[in-house]
């Protein structure tokens, strides 16, 4: 009996503890651009995304080293998902958790992106996946519209550091 109670307490421990899948936010474009937009000297690597699209799929890994190797810098990783926002629940958190992405994962609630593409870039055509290194502060910015593989992302970012 003691070792039932003790299996569905720890059970119950285990259903309590937030999965990094909980960690998707839906945003509207205006607050990521406020984000980006602010006065500080952290470099943002923003990769945009989606889960159908294969090659954003296969450069995931390496942004999520980059996250690693830079744990500690001024250096922050965003995800923006380009999924509907209404598929976060069944879709982009088991998805986000079944890859162990441990990298700020953002949601971009927005209908049409002609609204907003030319903001993050006059030359982004819209094609995924699409990644924006930017330091407000060194009024450095580089973008990339294509998949990056890990040596190509760790140049790009070196530039910044």
């Amino acid at each position: 009996m003691a070792r039932l109670t003790y299996i569905l307490l720890i059970s119950s421990l285990l259903l309590t503890v937030p999965s990094f899948a909980q960690n998707v936010t839906v945003v509207k474009f205006l607050e990521l651009q406020k984000r980006l937009a602010r006065p500080t000297d952290t470099t943002y690597v923003v990769n945009f995304w989606a889960t159908w699209c294969a090659p954003c799929v296969k450069e995931l890994p390496n942004f999520e080293q980059v996250r690693t190797v830079n744990a500690g810098k001024k250096v922050k990783v965003l995800l923006v998902s380009l999924d509907y926002a209404s598929q976060v629940d069944k879709k982009i958190k088991p998805f986000v958790l079944k890859r162990g992405l441990k990298s700020e994962v953002l949601v971009l609630n927005e209908p049409d992106p002609n609204d907003w593409l030319a903001k993050v870039d006059a030359k982004w055509s819209g094609a995924l996946p699409f990644t924006l290194i930017i330091n407000n502060k060194t009024k450095q910015r580089a973008t990339f519209e294509k998949e990056l593989s890990q040596a190509e992302l760790a140049a790009a970012l070196q530039k910044f550091l």
